[in-house]
């Protein structure tokens, strides 16, 4: 008997201030070092600082980096339960601080110029 996934399309947490003014791009999300939840999913959170070098070469996943590694910020819940996955990742844009799970570094405002961080 194969594996049997539910996913659940419900509207996810908007991190953006103004959603109709971003750039975002696809990149495949790290599932290493990502602890699983109490109904046993991985979930990259949707705010999250990622980065690794996923924007010179499309072949790095991405991984949490709230450092001067920075590259965006995850804009929905990436489930990585059953290894890699695809996500958005915001390059450009508004990004609404409440909605983060993790505040981000001075290091990480520093290097993400194209993403402005708003309370």
């Amino acid at each position: 008997m194969g594996k049997f996934v539910v996913t659940d399309y419900a509207n996810g947490k908007e991190i953006l201030k103004y959603p109709d003014h971003h750039v975002s791009m696809t990149a495949t999300f790290d599932d290493t070092g990502i602890t699983a939840n109490a109904d046993g999913k991985k979930i990259v959170p949707a705010g999250t600082i990622v980065g690794g070098g996923m924007l010179v070469d499309r072949s790095v996943k991405a991984k949490a980096a709230n450092d001067a590694t920075a590259e965006g910020v995850s804009r929905y819940d990436v489930d990585v339960t059953y290894g890699p996955a695809v996500g958005a990742v915001v390059i450009h844009g508004f990004v609404d601080l409440a909605k983060l799970p993790v505040q981000p570094s001075a290091e990480a405002i520093g290097v993400l110029k194209q993403i402005t961080f708003m309370k």
